[in-house]
């Protein structure tokens, strides 16, 4: 009986890691498209010619970071995240360095939202496209 249970505890354990291993990899996935989008939207808002524009894509950085459940979600701004997982940020959950990047890349890109010129708010997308990018 000891021998039997032996030789199945490798594939009992095999079979018991094969879906946490797709589950972070699932995860990993929706953390990069969601970087790589919210990346796309800082480098939109450093092109935007206007404050309003400027604010839309940085508007789209903070959906694409926090997700729908995020303080800052402002669904009337658009969420091209959709679909693309639960937020960043969220989806970053236990891995502290990625974390810590996406969290940085959200106060820039917040601090764009409240600045008072086109320049500022062109600088803190710089910002956030940067850190995403890094």
């Amino acid at each position: 009986m000891v021998k039997n249970f032996s030789r199945c505890l490798p594939a009992l354990l095999l079979a018991l890691a094969v879906p946490m291993v797709a589950q972070a990899a699932d995860s990993s996935a929706a953390v990069s498209k969601q970087v790589s989008t919210a990346a796309a939207h800082a480098g939109m808002a450093m092109g935007a010619a206007d404050l309003k524009m400027v604010r839309t894509h940085l508007h789209h950085v903070v959906n694409c970071l926090q997700g729908s459940a995020g303080a800052g979600f402002d669904a009337k701004a658009g969420n091209p995240c959709k679909g693309q997982g639960n937020g960043a940020i969220v989806d970053a959950k236990g891995d502290a360095a990625t974390e810590a990047k996406l969290h940085t890349a959200l106060t820039q890109a917040e601090a764009g939202l409240k600045a008072e010129t086109v320049d500022a708010a062109h600088a803190d997308a710089k910002k956030a496209m940067d850190t995403l990018q890094g």
